[in-house]
């Protein structure tokens, strides 16, 4: 694995709605690599490698954006109140580090005394202010927060890290765009896309865009293997990457699930299948795109989603670049 590529995309700030750093570094790692690349409006990076034309149209999707918290207030004191930017679950940020894009960091508290389950509402965020005024010439209402970058490694095989949804994804997916052969016969549409966490609306515009005959989105998936897990699903760390069956948000075809077993056979690529019963992907907006699109998902088995040490496994990663290239040749 390209450790120093992966801590470049993993570490860039870009939550929901702010992708463009993320963007700018892929957009480095691919330059020379790819026929074009450009960014949509709504901010997607699309690289584009032209096949000889006997091939199908593929999009592959990897969301750039990762969850934050937004300010909407700060009090008296200078503690800055804020919302949710995606799938935030309050307990799991109490006592975080967080940054803001201007470089000022964090940490966030909880209000004492909070009867049932914490709600983002009850957090608060210490930037060291004191007072209102000073919270507010620190940071603006509407700045964004995600939780401060760290990667850490965990034994001989796994890898820690905040943002890892999604950007192991779109580690996996640069990878493999690098390591194409310079010849095929497909045309390779690899989307960046942005907002995922808000309701995939990156991937909805672009494959709209793309209009493509085959896409496939690639994502992080929860796990069943760590101990008295509320729901229990199929996947485990280090055994393979995980070909979706299905999630929330989508079916996946059936004929899509069936070529990424094959190739995988054929390739001596382990993986696993992934039926999770929720969550959702780029795939199931691409699915649903113009008149419908034959989708599926490659997926990284992934513990502790939506936290700030989200881990996965570099031999399932490194599967899931091997099945994804050989998607994308066959």
């Amino acid at each position: 694995m390209n450790m120093q590529l992966l801590e470049n995309i993993l570490t860039a700030y870009g939550p929901s709605g702010h992708e463009g750093r993320v963007a700018d570094t892929i957009r480095e790692a691919l330059k020379g690599h790819v026929d074009e690349m450009y960014t949509d409006v709504m901010g997607s990076l699309i690289a584009v490698k032209k096949g000889d034309g006997t091939g199908r149209r593929i999009m592959t999707s990897a969301h750039m954006d990762h969850i934050g918290l937004a300010v909407v207030d700060a009090d008296k004191h200078g503690f800055l109140r804020v919302c949710n930017v995606g799938g935030i679950r309050a307990a799991k940020m109490v006592s975080g580090h967080v940054v803001f894009e201007n470089g000022v960091h964090g940490v966030v508290g909880a209000d004492e005394k909070v009867k049932g389950d914490l709600q983002v509402s009850d957090l608060y965020i210490d930037i060291g202010a004191e007072t209102k005024e000073e919270a507010l010439s620190m940071v603006s209402l509407g700045d964004m927060c995600v939780m401060a970058p760290r990667m850490t490694k965990l034994g001989e095989n796994r890898i820690a890290s905040p943002a890892m949804d999604d950007r192991i994804a779109c580690y996996v997916q640069v990878q493999a765009v690098l390591e194409l052969p310079e010849n095929i016969k497909n045309d390779v549409y690899a989307v960046f896309s942005v907002q995922e966490e808000v309701g995939l609306r990156g991937a909805m515009t672009a494959a709209y865009h793309v209009n493509p005959d085959m896409g496939i989105a690639v994502d992080v998936t929860g796990v069943g293997d760590v101990p008295k897990v509320a729901t229990k699903v199929p996947v485990a760390l280090g055994r393979g990457a995980a070909i979706k069956i299905m999630d929330r948000s989508l079916l996946c075809t059936p004929g899509v699930v069936a070529m990424m077993e094959t190739l995988a056979e054929e390739n001596g690529i382990a993986y696993q299948r992934e039926v999770l019963p929720y969550g959702g992907t780029d795939a199931g907006a691409i699915q649903k795109t113009r008149t419908g699109v034959a989708a599926g998902a490659i997926s990284i088995p992934c513990r502790f989603i939506h936290s700030e040490a989200e881990t996965v496994d570099k031999r399932d990663v490194q599967a899931c670049i091997d099945l994804l290239k050989a998607c994308l040749t066959a």
